[in-house]
């Protein structure tokens, strides 16, 4: 199963290429699940993660970010994912959440999770389906 990214875009892991205010804004002012997170806690966040951005290809200028929270030997969660507003609907989301399970194919996870109120079919494009059994798995914090 692939994913093309549409022409004139591009994703990379490289953190250096990150623009950590911009995803700070876009995470903790317009992320239902991200409002009010501090820079700090955005920082070290993205310090502990595997990083995926979405770049312009002609001006670099960020469009969207992802970031996974691995091992990479065992487990992955899926989180922070967000393309901006004016990049939307251009099959960016679905191409980043691809990348992501690209780049983890090789590890071997048994499994990778996310947590989504509002695009699931983002997700189900690119593999992710529903947990078969919701009943074995509990939360430690806020729900």
């Amino acid at each position: 199963m692939t994913t093309e990214l549409p022409e004139g875009y591009e994703i990379s892991t490289d953190p250096a290429r990150l623009d950590a205010a911009l995803v700070h804004r876009w995470l903790s002012e317009d992320a239902y699940w991200a409002l009010g997170r501090s820079r700090e806690k955005q920082d070290r966040a993205i310090a502990g993660s595997l990083n995926f951005g979405v770049y312009d290809r002609v001006s670099g200028a960020q469009l969207g970010y992802a970031r996974v929270v691995t091992d990479r030997a065992t487990f992955g969660w899926l989180c922070d994912v967000y393309i901006a507003p004016a990049a939307r609907g251009k099959g960016l989301g679905t191409a980043l959440a691809a990348a992501v399970r690209d780049e983890l194919a090789g590890d071997g996870l048994r499994r990778v999770l996310l947590a989504t109120a509002d695009a699931h079919e983002v997700y189900a494009k690119v593999g992710f389906e529903p947990l078969a059994t919701p009943g074995k798995w509990m939360a430690l914090g806020a729900q």
